[in-house]
């Protein structure tokens, strides 16, 4: 990858937080639902989860991304992949979200 398309990606990752979780009221960059995002030839490969296979707003948030990145200068085309390998775990999360959230760092 080159130092453009490094920029495009951090660009992008920028992007993906208007998308916010419906139920957890955070975007889903600091949520740790986004997995990977590259850039190949203006085509953004990104790959995503939710919180449980059943995540009624998984399809939402998949459309979302897909629009927000589409959004991006420099991307022409966006491949969305919805995975749950790994699992989600709150782990992921961000430590600001993770606090305002009530989560107890656990040593």
């Amino acid at each position: 990858m080159t130092t453009k398309d490094d920029d495009l990606v951090a660009r992008i990752r920028q992007a993906l937080k208007v998308e916010i979780d419906p139920e957890l009221g955070h975007n889903i960059v600091d949520l740790g639902f986004v997995y990977d995002v590259s850039v190949d030839d203006g085509v953004a490969r990104i790959v995503m989860t939710a919180t449980t296979r059943g995540c009624p707003a998984a399809s939402f948030l998949k459309e979302g991304v897909a629009s927000s990145a589409c959004l991006v200068p420099g991307v022409e085309s966006v491949d969305v992949t919805v995975t749950f390998e790994p699992p989600w775990q709150p782990r992921m999360i961000s430590p600001g979200v993770k606090a305002s959230l009530g989560f107890a760092e656990v040593n």
